[in-house]
């Protein structure tokens, strides 16, 4: 199957897909977040980077994640990202969002 790019995702996933793996996962850098993405999803649903640091610095501002500085096993520096408390609520309303939307797309699949 090919991958799906970011256009073809369903508009606004970006964000409950990185607050899910944070939630889960704890703090990861932008590679790692992608990583996890394609590796989780058999590798249909990919992150371009073009995609992925725009939308972790909205949600930086907005409170949702926290990023810092680290220094990586390689004597490398790397930013990660973590969830914040406000990001977990956050989490919980888009989780709901999105069983809504999907449970409301199946039924329009069966009748059509």
């Amino acid at each position: 199957m090919p991958a799906l790019h970011r256009q073809d995702v369903l508009q606004g996933s970006l964000p409950l897909l990185v607050l899910k793996i944070l939630a889960r996962r704890g703090p990861l850098h932008g590679y790692a977040l992608t990583s996890q993405i394609e590796q989780i999803s058999s590798d249909i649903l990919r992150v371009e980077e073009g995609s992925l640091y725009p939308a972790l610095h909205r949600m930086e501002e907005r409170g949702w994640i926290r990023a810092k500085w680290v220094t990586t096993e390689n004597k490398r520096r790397a930013r990660t990202y973590e969830i914040t408390a406000s990001g977990r609520k956050q989490l919980e309303s888009e989780e709901s969002r999105w069983h809504t939307v999907t449970a409301a797309i199946g039924e329009v699949l069966k009748l059509a």
